[in-house]
């Protein structure tokens, strides 16, 4: 049985505790709309705090993926997958990309009836990632 390192669980578990802010989305549109268009707009020290904490987080999951391709983990993936759509998000949002800045005005449009499904499934992700990062972890105290 391979090795889960010490520092893969919380991959997971931060991830999943940054996806499920999306739950305020849920409850109160035009604050969370307005508040999340205001941090992109003005870029401020929360921004760029953000921002790198976030692509801190994406690099290192590249690493850890390229580091560990050999050892055949199905969960591994998301490293590679969820690291490289953040990596390019930020990088989209940063260089203030046209085509991604109309894709973003859409997703926080809070009239809009796919609301509930794109933060609905945004929330879940993170509930299942954090769920995936608690169960590694306890696995590994296990072993």
């Amino acid at each position: 049985m391979q090795e889960i390192r010490p520092f893969e669980p919380w991959f997971f578990i931060l991830f999943g505790l940054f996806h499920l802010h999306r739950i305020w989305g849920l409850l109160d549109r035009e604050s969370y709309a307005a508040f999340w268009l205001g941090v992109l707009t003005e870029r401020g020290a929360f921004y760029w705090t953000l921002m790198a904490a976030l692509g801190g987080l994406c690099l290192w999951a590249l690493v850890l993926f390229f580091r560990r391709f050999r050892e055949r983990r199905w969960w591994r993936w998301a490293y590679l997958l969820g690291g490289g759509y953040v990596l390019f998000d930020l990088f989209a949002i940063a260089a203030e990309l046209p085509f991604w800045h109309r894709l973003l005005a859409a997703m926080f449009d809070t009239a809009a009836w796919y609301w509930n499904g794109l933060w609905g499934a945004f929330a879940a992700l993170g509930a299942a990632c954090l769920l995936l990062g608690i169960f590694l972890l306890r696995r590994r105290r296990r072993v």
